[in-house]
């Protein structure tokens, strides 16, 4: 059933006229690299985005944009003009033909093995070749104030003037050299270790800051320097370093070689970067090993919805096209430093052009900030590389927090005394709460204003106050990652440990400081004061928590004795023996999951209640109760818009899980249809921003989940796929286990199962 290959083509991005603005910008990349390209009055543009290039203040700047200028323009007079995103290859080639049947091809690539952008220009003519390097960061520039929505979420409301520190840029021996070095002076990490009472730890913390050192170098073959300009783009001046070709030809190649570092000595991580740039390589060798990673990249996992339409203007089909389109913009960041942001992935473009009021500030913005991570969305960024197979993809998550995993522990045992590490929700790069939604003294924000008599171990943000639950999802996450593929968790499980022990001990706490005992009549965990989500507040025991910390404990349960202990494995049946049950309640005359055993007020539109089947699988198809789950979305939801098919809402994936096809299929419509920018994958800015990787990540869990679902042992195919959409797809399952299908005219005609003794684990629902 290998039919990927030859039909993938069929989803490249075509474009027949140059762009507008940025804001019709094309995604390419690879490794970790993503690149936003666009034709723009006969130039060749694009931005530059890497992980891990977070500043003194923790945003995550963009390495600058290259503008590509040729002599005489091909784009300006041409009869013609193709710019096509090739997925296969993981290329983009632009293209122009002139009425005298001249033509001028320019391949736009990243390496997978290492952090090199490449541009080859080919003509049927001689032609010369500017590139111009092209930074906004030549002096100190003041970020905006007072915007909820920030690129530097700890520094909103700050008492005083915060800068984004200037780069530098300059010719080195034919070469453009750019690179940003973190002040030592300035890092943000040393005033939230104030801000958050822990400078008798500071020497012992993990700081990804201090001495971080990100940049470039941008060469061409038989290129020389060609002095600087002055420009604008949009409202933000800029200044451009040129190079320009020796001579006339009818090819050209130039390369931008990245680094990243953090490095004693600024002569250090030159000495690094010229190493790197100077390495010889075959860049044809090197072209064909990258499309060879794309190709098994692509023959992992595939959906392709009505593959047999004509007009290929349906509406399924353009679903099944945009699935693609996301899993591209997330093979971009494959080997990141650092995950890839819920809020744009490494494809941010101008500001100006989500919101207009923004139109002065500069391409390094995003909602949400950089260097924050907002694990309630980044979750969902994550779980569907499970079933994509994309297994070497999740390490860089994992990893993350395993990183910044001292961190929290030291933060746990300095405030309360007791073991198990406490990532809030929304935290810096080094495990810390963002400094905003702890609180500022004397912040200009009056709900984020710390005073004497604040909480001093309590962000002030009533949104993510006692939300620490995040830590347990991914830890289940990180089980299924094992379960699915088979891969060593040995590494993982300290991080796993203590993110289920934080909950046990520090609940054993509160309860003791509130009545004197560790436990309620029953001998349960009480977990107050807690919450539901960000939604239900002041919450007594409620069901998410409750729901992650059986999930995620039993899953642990499962685990062989060389990663799980006999100690251990006692430790964790007495846990399970004290976790309460989940929360019910009447709602409509019907027995509903509640958020909570008790709340004081509803301020967000999650539905936490639902989190149950997704997703900790505690109900679903072939589990217990379904009707307890069926009856909690139709009775049991507190508030209209609480349903919603916008970034992190969730309720396409509520109702695959559920077996509601209509349902399911209704919110994968609104999730996954094209958004509203040329590139049709580019959806946003719901809460979040352009492009909401949340967004494209829940639409594509969902599709799976439609198509496939398990319960471990037993695989069910087509749990809640319409009939009328016929469907070729490839999907992982747990036990290093593939599904092949093909659904024609209501009927699932074949389906291949590897390994194949797993065939009879596979249930057809439609066929029961």
């Amino acid at each position: 059933m290998q039919e990927s290959e030859n039909r993938l083509d069929e989803y490249n991005v075509v474009w027949q006229s140059p762009s507008q603005n940025s804001s019709e910008s094309m995604p390419v990349g690879g490794r970790d690299i993503g690149l936003n390209v666009w034709v723009e009055d006969g130039d060749v543009l694009f931005y530059i985005g890497r992980s891990g290039t977070f500043d003194e203040n923790n945003q995550m700047l963009k390495l600058g944009r290259v503008r590509l200028r040729i002599h005489p323009n091909p784009f300006t007079t041409a009869e013609s003009f193709r710019q096509e995103l090739k997925l296969q290859q993981g290329n983009i080639e632009i293209t122009s033909r002139q009425k005298d049947g001249s033509s001028t091809k320019v391949d736009i690539w990243v390496e997978i093995t290492r952090p090199v952008i490449h541009a080859d220009v080919v003509a049927s003519q001689p032609m010369v070749l500017e590139i111009v390097y092209e930074n906004w960061r030549t002096t100190e520039r003041d970020l905006p104030p007072g915007r909820q929505r920030h690129p530097a979420m700890s520094t909103l409301g700050y008492p005083g003037v915060v800068t984004t520190k200037p780069d530098v840029v300059e010719f080195l021996d034919g070469h453009i050299v750019f690179y940003h070095r973190n002040q030592t002076d300035a890092l943000l990490f040393d005033k939230i270790v104030s801000q958050q009472g822990l400078e008798s730890v500071r020497d012992t913390l993990f700081n990804p800051q201090i001495h971080r050192t990100f940049g470039g170098l941008v060469c061409g073959d038989e290129f020389v320097e060609d002095g600087t300009e002055q420009g604008r783009y949009i409202d933000t001046k800029h200044t451009g370093w040129r190079l320009r070709s020796k001579e006339a030809s009818t090819s050209h190649h130039c390369k931008i070689v990245l680094h990243t570092s953090q490095c004693e000595s600024l002569s250090s991580w030159l000495d690094e970067l010229t190493t790197y740039a100077n390495e010889a390589i075959d860049v044809d060798v090197t072209k064909m090993q990258t499309e060879s990673w794309w190709k098994r990249y692509w023959d992992r996992s595939y959906v392709r919805i009505l593959p047999d339409a004509l007009g290929k203007d349906s509406e399924p089909w353009e679903l099944g096209r945009n699935y693609a389109l996301f899993r591209y913009m997330l093979g971009c960041n494959a080997y990141g430093e650092y995950p890839t942001k819920f809020n744009g992935g490494l494809f941010t473009t101008d500001p100006g052009f989500v919101e207009s009021e923004l139109m002065h500030v500069s391409p390094d913005f995003r909602a949400w900030g950089g260097g924050s991570f907002t694990a309630q969305n980044q979750r969902l960024v994550y779980w569907p590389m499970l079933k994509n197979g994309d297994f070497d993809m999740m390490e860089s998550q994992f990893d993350f927090y395993l990183k910044i995993l001292r961190n929290a522990e030291l933060r746990t045992k300095t405030y309360w005394g007791h073991d198990g590490c406490s990532f809030t929700e929304q935290l810096e790069n080094f495990g810390l709460p963002v400094g905003y939604e702890w609180g500022w003294m004397n912040s200009n924000d009056p709900l984020h204003r710390r005073t004497p008599f604040s909480n001093s171990t309590e962000q002030l943000s009533p949104w993510v106050r006692h939300l620490f639950i995040n830590q347990l999802e991914f830890s289940f996450m990180i089980l299924k990652y094992y379960q699915y593929s088979g891969r060593d968790i040995s590494d993982y499980m300290p991080f796993i440990e203590s993110s289920i022990r934080f909950f046990d001990e520090h609940y054993q706490y509160l309860h003791y400081i509130n009545t004197g005992k560790r436990f309620d009549t029953n001998g349960n965990l009480v977990f107050f004061p807690s919450t539901a989500g960000e939604t239900y507040k002041e919450a007594r025991n409620p069901s998410d928590l409750i729901a992650g910390l059986r999930a995620t404990v039993q899953a642990v349960l499962e685990l062989p004795i060389v990663l799980l202990s006999e100690e251990k494995r006692r430790y964790y049946e007495s846990l399970n023996d004290r976790l309460p049950s989940i929360p019910l309640r009447q709602m409509n005359g019907h027995n509903t999951i509640a958020p909570a055993e008790s709340w004081s007020e509803i301020i967000n539109v999650e539905i936490p209640q639902l989190y149950a089947v997704f997703p900790y699988e505690l109900y679903g198809i072939g589990r217990d109760d379904l009707k307890l789950a069926t009856d909690t979305w139709t009775f049991g939801v507190d508030t209209e818009n609480q349903k919603d098919h916008k970034s992190w809402h969730q309720d396409n994936i509520f109702c695959a899980r559920m077996g509601l096809t209509e349902e399911a299929r209704q919110y994968t419509v609104r999730k996954m249809s094209s958004g509203p920018f040329r590139f049709p994958s580019f959806w946003g800015p719901g809460h979040d921003w352009v492009p909401d990787h949340n967004w494209g990540g829940s639409g594509m869990l969902g599709i799976q989940e439609m198509l496939l679902q398990t319960n471990g042992e037993k695989i069910y195919l087509l749990p809640a796929w319409p009939r009328d959409w016929d469907v070729d797809f490839k999907l992982s399952a747990p036990f290093q286990t593939t599904v092949e299908g093909k659904v024609r005219q209501g009927r699932l005609m074949e389906f291949v199962v590897t390994p194949e003794s797993r065939t009879a684990d596979v249930i057809s629902v439609w066929d029961v």
